[in-house]
């Protein structure tokens, strides 16, 4: 599971060949959670704060995300995405 960017201590992931609908998966510590790139829907936990971190930089990237998603699906390299500032 490629590590497709980092900031402020969370972890963005993406899978090879994932379940639908299109998703991430941010890590902070032991909190774990898949967030949706359309909807920002999430399922699991992070601490508010991080996850505001989090759905700010998915809106930010939103198109570089599914474009990652269709690479990943394809089981192709996943590119990196530039981290929130």
């Amino acid at each position: 599971m490629p590590t497709i960017s980092q900031f402020f201590g969370i972890s963005i992931l993406m899978f090879w060949r994932d379940h639908e609908p299109a998703h991430i998966h941010a890590r902070y510590g032991e909190y774990h959670a898949e967030v949706m790139i359309e909807s920002g829907a999430v399922v699991g936990s992070l601490p508010p704060r991080v996850l505001g971190l989090v759905q700010e930089w998915r809106v930010l990237h939103r198109r570089e995300l599914m474009a990652a998603w269709d690479k990943a699906k394809n089981k192709k390299p996943i590119p990196k995405i530039k981290p929130l500032e």
